[in-house]
């Protein structure tokens, strides 16, 4: 599997990871839970943009190799 795929992989994972967490978050009247479950989901906003910040770096990098 190569990098680019790897890294796909892993955003549809955090993605999907999210969603839950969400769901979790409004599924629940325990405003404690609620809170972990909303942060747990904005953690995987930050993930999710690192995946895709590397996921478009890698790309720009083969671009790159393949000029030289």
């Amino acid at each position: 599997m190569t990098v680019k795929k790897d890294l796909e992989k892993a955003i549809a994972a955090a993605e999907a990871a999210k969603g839950t967490y969400s769901t979790f978050a409004t599924a629940t009247d325990d405003q404690s839970a609620k809170t972990m479950f909303e942060q747990m989901s904005q953690d995987m906003d930050r993930h999710i943009a690192q995946l895709n910040s590397r996921l478009s770096s890698t790309a720009e990098n083969k671009l790159t190799n393949q000029d030289q």
